[in-house]
């Protein structure tokens, strides 16, 4: 019995471990784009505890800029909710098809893998050949989480003695994950990458529209090329 608890217990330590493994290539991205949030938290006039809390219990990534870039364009509640669920229905798909790998003891903690689940997060796990157990998705979720929201509240802090033109410019740090993420897979897409000009054409059209109230732009531009691109049957593979 004793030696059973034993192998348990080190099985555990060992699944903590493959995940915190996992999770360093992405803590190390995760540092700086989030102090970069949570410096533009502080320029959007946002309180500390705000900004922390908006890392905390949206943990989003790309939403968290879009939403903050929204407030501050002095969009309503209504369309910044609207949008940021748009943007993150893409993680219906990601948790379906990272169910087919959800180890047996881990259905009872499946609220907290799903409110965890980030693109990088998804890429990483979905690649792994052997069940996701729990201690796995523990130690790999549980430190990338830990780090985002520890890296925010640095980020605001740092916010406090850094000069305003450098707080400033922080606002481009969402354009420059967006671009991060497009350019590699629009070299490997022909489709992508012309739906996502065409979405950024729709929106300029759109953001000039007068009667169109803050924020509406974008949840139009995203609602129609994402209907396009559903009715778009080939996909075309460019040769890198």
């Amino acid at each position: 019995m004793l030696a059973e608890k034993l192998v348990l217990r080190e099985e555990r330590e060992e699944g903590i471990k493959e995940g915190l493994r996992a999770a360093a290539p992405l803590i190390i991205g995760y540092i700086p784009i989030a102090m970069a949030f949570g410096i533009l938290g502080k320029t959007a006039g946002i309180t500390f505890s705000e900004t922390v809390m908006f890392s905390a219990f949206v943990s989003a990534g790309a939403s968290q800029f879009m939403a903050l870039n929204l407030f501050m364009a002095g969009a309503g509640l209504l369309q910044i909710i609207l949008t940021t669920f748009l943007v993150n229905s893409r993680h219906f798909l990601m948790s379906a098809s990272l169910s087919r790998k959800v180890n047996d003891r881990l259905q009872k903690w499946t609220p907290l893998v799903a409110f965890a689940m980030t693109d990088e997060i998804f890429s990483i796990a979905s690649f792994k050949k052997e069940e996701l157990t729990p201690k796995f998705m523990l130690g790999f979720e549980g430190s990338t989480y830990l780090v985002w929201v520890l890296a925010t509240a640095g980020g605001f802090l740092l916010g406090e003695v850094l000069p305003p033109v450098v707080q400033d410019s922080m606002g481009i740090a969402l354009y420059a994950m967006f671009i991060g993420i497009l350019i590699p897979e629009g070299k490997k897409s022909r489709k992508l990458l012309g739906l996502a000009i065409l979405a950024g054409i729709l929106n300029t059209i759109l953001s000039s529209v007068s009667f169109l109230p803050a924020g509406w732009s974008v949840i139009i531009s995203i609602i129609s090329i994402s209907a396009l691109g559903a009715f778009m049957k080939e996909e075309v593979q460019v040769n890198e």
